[in-house]
């Protein structure tokens, strides 16, 4: 196939649905930014909104405005927006704390749901190539309960499917690997998890906002995701978890604090956990990250996701067809699966000296990430990224590899975030 020319790919976007959502970021000038999957791009909606908030509604309601301002609903109100986008109810879902707190709320809930059912049933099955804080938060909390009551197995990528028996209490898996960018079928390994008798937990860090998500279709058990990446929510932005409905009443939040409570403003000294969704908060929400998150979010309320992910997959096979020439002449190899139906919304490349090219490519104005050992990462972020881009990217990277840019010392200085 021949690669497309940069006229074809103006047409493209000429002709692009979600052309106009490109105007309601605040895209920085002279930079392609390939890095979505990492931290979305700023929502130009967001500034005012989180300027209302703390001018006004904390520099002059100040605590009323848990009232006045539904301070108080924002986790619930959040929820419902990003339950949307993952084909979830709105009383399914809310935004509170980190992914990795979610994480260990979700992945305890299931554990103590299993356990009810099957007192063999103590495995946490998991990929070894799973996202680090996954692993961490699964082995910690394996560790906390004791070897009786949780074990942490892993498996490669290949052998989940046969990895699940009767001790299986939970299959813990990200939806799209966060090297590779590779996607798992979600509604065909929850129905193989189930039928074998096990819950399944999805992390959505990499599929929520990016294209359409199904839980409730699939009869997902549990899920989680992060605010700040295709969601645009900001750094460290809240994150969110599901609970499907019919857990609700069976699979405990055991991290019980006060905003979880029934009556939290009783300020009773025994525990009693509210119902539905709300149970699964636990601390103070964050109001400035809520508030920034929920004013990112409307940028989604008139968007078709079955038209996000077609652009997606056309950003995606685009670029990859218009690396073919340099993967030959420059030593890349494309790690990111080639068929449409098992990527996500990311290309990587694996090269020796991954970390320098990105740092030249950074330097020259575009940019996207790296991930040791040697994975060089592109996310393309629908709503906007342009077919244009794609091609000015791939002539950048043409000019750092044929010009020895990526060879400058200063490119080899590790930062501490890569």
């Amino acid at each position: 196939m021949t690669p497309p020319d940069l006229p074809t790919l103006r047409d493209l976007d000429t002709r692009d649905p979600l052309a106009s959502k490109r105007a309601e970021f605040l895209l920085p000038g002279g930079v392609i930014y390939l890095d979505g999957n990492s931290l979305g791009v700023l929502p130009a909606r967001v500034p005012a909104r989180v300027e209302k908030v703390v001018r006004e509604e904390w520099g002059v309601d100040l605590i009323r405005s848990w009232n006045k301002h539904g301070w108080i609903d924002l986790p619930a109100r959040v929820g419902a927006r990003i339950a949307r986008l993952i084909g979830a109810d709105a009383d399914e879902v809310v935004a509170a704390d980190s992914t990795s707190v979610n994480l260990f709320k979700v992945l305890s809930a299931a554990l103590h749901l299993a356990a009810r059912k099957d007192s063999r049933r103590r495995v946490i099955v998991a990929e070894e190539d799973n996202f680090p804080t996954d692993l961490y938060i699964a082995q910690g909390l394996a560790e906390l309960l004791g070897e009786a009551r949780a074990e942490l197995r892993l498996v490669s990528p290949a052998g989940v499917a046969d990895a699940v028996d009767d001790e299986t209490a939970v299959l813990m898996l990200t939806q799209v690997d966060y090297r590779t960018g590779e996607r798992h079928d979600l509604p065909a390994v929850t129905r193989r998890a189930q039928e074998r008798g096990a819950l399944t937990l999805w992390d959505l860090a990499h599929s929520a906002g990016a294209f359409p998500v199904d839980l409730n279709g699939a009869g997902a058990d549990f899920a989680v995701g992060c605010g700040y990446k295709y969601l645009n929510g900001g750094p460290g932005a809240p994150a969110f978890l599901y609970v499907a409905r019919r857990h609700h009443a069976s699979a405990p939040n055991v991290l019980s604090g006060w905003m979880g409570h029934a009556s939290p403003f009783e300020f009773t000294s025994r525990y009693a956990g509210a119902s539905g969704i709300r149970q699964y908060q636990t601390g103070t929400p964050s109001i400035l990250g809520l508030s920034a998150l929920d004013a990112a979010l409307e940028v989604f309320e008139d968007v078709d996701m079955g038209q996000v992910r077609e652009k997606s997959l056309s950003l995606t096979r685009i670029f990859i067809e218009l690396m073919r020439p340099l993967c030959a002449r420059h030593g890349f190899r494309l790690v990111t699966p080639g068929d449409d139906e098992r990527r996500g919304s990311q290309v990587s490349l694996a090269h020796p000296h991954g970390y320098e090219i990105m740092q030249a490519l950074i330097t020259a104005g575009v940019i996207g990430d790296f991930r040791a050992p040697d994975i060089l990462r592109f996310g393309f972020t629908p709503l906007y990224t342009s077919h244009e881009d794609v091609w000015h990217a791939v002539q950048t990277l043409e000019t750092v590899m044929r010009e020895g840019r990526w060879q400058d010392a200063r490119h080899a200085e590790r930062n501490a975030v890569t």
